[in-house]
């Protein structure tokens, strides 16, 4: 089994904003509030796909206009080669896609966003548990570096942080990765920012738009495999 490229923690280290529980954070400009990001681009050749309408969840998630994005990163059952049996989540950080190997040479593919340059990584681990809106902990780094987000925050179970709903950075569901008994404080979860996907962006995790996020929450379970592949560049 392959491990962990650690670079991203040890450069976070170097930074002085290691990563907590749960606390895979924007990297959007430093003064910007935890709210959705206004789009930028518009692709207009993307049509509808019936596959992000608005969701009735424990909260509402608005319709995502999938004009706003590259239609390559939409959601698609596409042919898929691999050695992973199906079952396994196998992410490729340089095309920006994470695949759900499913039976028959197929796979279920999503555009996602990853780590940032100098905050990439590879290995194997698996999903130790999943999450519904879960809370998000700021580490206590980033709350120093920026201040403005003080108001933001509210004393929870584990301390400062945002409650889980339509203004957490960690979207309608996360899922936690681990390796060998322990958390590698990366985490596949929704996201805020929809129209960062196809880019690099984060800090380590692995930011799907929430529709995506939660479909494929509902295909996975606890122990699945997860493959993230070498070979983006910086990594």
């Amino acid at each position: 089994m392959r491990s962990f490229d650690r670079r991203a923690v040890l450069g976070l280290s170097v930074a002085g904003v290691a990563l907590a529980l749960g606390g895979c954070n924007r990297t959007t400009t430093a003064s910007a509030p935890l709210t959705p990001m206004s789009p930028v681009t518009s692709f207009a050749s993307a049509g509808p796909t019936g596959t992000y309408g608005q969701i009735n969840d424990k909260f509402t998630i608005q319709a995502f206009d999938t004009g706003k994005i590259n239609p390559v990163y939409l959601r698609r059952e596409v042919a898929y080669t691999t050695s992973e049996p199906p079952g396994t989540i196998v992410i490729d950080p340089r095309e920006h896609f994470l695949y759900y190997v499913m039976p028959g040479g197929r796979a279920m593919r999503y555009g996602v966003g990853v780590g940032k340059e100098g905050f990439g990584w590879s290995g194997s681990a698996t999903i130790n548990s999943k999450q519904e809106w879960p809370d998000w902990y700021p580490p206590k780094e980033m709350i120093d570096r920026r201040p403005d987000i003080k108001s933001q925050l509210s004393q929870l179970q584990s301390g400062p942080g945002v409650a889980g709903g339509l203004s957490n950075p960690l979207g309608a569901r996360a899922m936690y990765l681990w390796q060998n008994g322990k958390d590698t404080l990366y985490r596949i979860h929704g996201t805020l920012e929809p129209e960062t996907i196809g880019t690099n962006v984060s800090s380590g995790c692995i930011r799907m738009i929430n529709q995506d996020a939660i479909d494929l929450y509902s295909r996975v379970t606890v122990g699945t495999k997860v493959v993230v592949l070498g070979g983006r560049a910086g990594v």
